[in-house]
């Protein structure tokens, strides 16, 4: 079963998002910061990282240079999520596989995941 981490600071979305991928056979984790979504990859290695582009603490962007900085995280996949257009957030951000623009369909993000996990190194 793979394994997916959110990282999102609303926290109806992330709960919604971990209920859903639940449901569809994947292990799931929330954290609502970046510096959180670190600690839970380290505990639990994931496959994908659903991560959000705007958070407190650490946003998605130095989340992302986080991960592509660690030996254990730097192939990892990431469906980056936002509000604000790609061309703004590709403007600091690079290295995710998918962007998905806030609000999204559900279906629209599952297809997203899948596309992703398929096609991902470790697969």
């Amino acid at each position: 079963m793979k394994t997916i981490v959110i990282i999102d600071d609303e926290f109806g979305l992330a709960d919604v998002l971990q209920a859903t991928l639940s449901e569809v056979g994947y292990h799931a984790f929330t954290a609502s910061n970046g510096i959180r979504g670190l600690e839970v990859m380290a505990e639990h290695p994931p496959d994908l990282v659903i991560l959000d582009y705007m958070m407190p603490l650490l946003d998605g962007p130095g989340v992302l240079r986080a991960m592509r900085l660690d030996p254990r995280l730097e192939h990892v996949p990431v469906v980056l999520i936002s509000a604000m257009p790609e061309a703004v957030v590709r403007s600091r951000a690079n290295g995710y596989a998918h962007f998905l623009r806030k609000p999204f369909d559900f279906e629209a993000l599952l297809r997203a995941v899948e596309r992703t996990v398929q096609t991902s190194p470790s697969s």
